[in-house]
């Protein structure tokens, strides 16, 4: 038996691995685990790189639409996939989930990777049907980079100028209603502004996100920071980072905080003790306690 047919019986055979492949909706694969049903490469739009996908995860047992959470990646936004997805876990409490790809730094900068996100939200309202999922009420998350996408989607509802017009559905709202951001930067300008001879080097994050030096690009540093779009019908939000992360991560949840407190509006900051720059720490018995408590009060029960 040559290597090739070795590995395909292993597979065939291992009981946690893919039980069939079929073809789902919009150009999606479809998997079937024993647990979830798994649509991967759905696509949410074309664009100029080409098309856009998420992947759709399923608990497998329903006895109705599920609600959504949406996830965006982490990569400093010029890396990663969403095939790191690390709230998969919440399908087993019910919840579909929701992996978006979006454009990366070195393809597009801010604030058209916003666009992106917005533009998936939109299409999984507009197509909540075909793929079995309920979304008048979405929350979001995201890890890192992804973590203020998460964030900055929810404090920018309604701003026309970050909306943008990817993948169409015009007539789908991006508002989200709760958002769960890890590890994320969320005052840009702040960071910027304060340490410019950090972020003005071309190698930096923030400079390939913007296009060219935070110092000389202030407005757009502003659009692209949480903080700045803060208003009082804001949705609620959890921030979740590692006590042993670098200090200036704690320091982005504490002034979020900060901000939301003074605009009346629901924020837990949970700082870990003993995380860091992610890990299981952030899926532990007391931080899936929060985070589900707060799904099932923002979302609703889940069946």
């Amino acid at each position: 038996m040559n290597l090739f047919r070795l590995f395909l019986l292993c597979f065939l055979l291992h009981p946690t691995l893919v039980e069939a492949l079929e073809r789902g909706p919009k150009g999606s694969i479809v998997e079937k685990t024993k647990s979830e049903t798994i649509y991967r490469g759905v696509v949410f739009a074309e664009v100029d790189n080409g098309p856009l996908s998420l992947d759709l995860y399923l608990p497998k047992k329903k006895e109705s639409y599920p609600y959504l959470v949406v996830f965006f990646h982490g990569g400093s936004w010029r890396s990663g996939s969403k095939e790191s997805c690390q709230v998969r876990w919440l399908v087993r409490h019910g919840y579909a989930v929701a992996s978006v790809g979006y454009r990366k730094s070195h393809e597009a900068q801010f604030p058209v990777i916003l666009h992106d996100c917005k533009g998936a939200i939109r299409f999984l309202r507009a197509h909540a049907d075909i793929l079995g999922i309920r979304t008048e009420r979405i929350a979001v998350a995201g890890a890192s980079a992804g973590g203020h996408l998460a964030l900055l989607l929810a404090t920018s509802g309604g701003v026309e100028e970050l909306e943008g017009r990817v993948g169409g559905n015009a007539k789908q709202s991006s508002l989200v209603q709760m958002a769960i951001g890890m590890y994320a930067p969320t005052d840009l300008y702040h960071a910027s502004m304060t340490a410019s001879e950090r972020w003005d080097k071309p190698a930096s994050a923030l400079y390939h996100l913007l296009g060219g030096k935070p110092s000389e690009k202030v407005a757009l540093v502003r659009q692209a920071s949480v903080t700045t779009h803060i208003t009082s019908d804001d949705p609620p939000i959890v921030f979740l980072v590692g006590g042993d992360d670098e200090p200036e991560r704690i320091e982005h949840g504490k002034r979020l905080k900060v901000a939301y407190d003074n605009a009346g509006l629901e924020a837990v900051l949970e700082i870990i003790p003993g995380a860091g720059h992610g890990g299981p720490e952030f899926r532990d018995e007391k931080q899936a306690a929060l985070i589900l408590k707060m799904l099932k009060r923002e979302l609703g029960n889940q069946p």
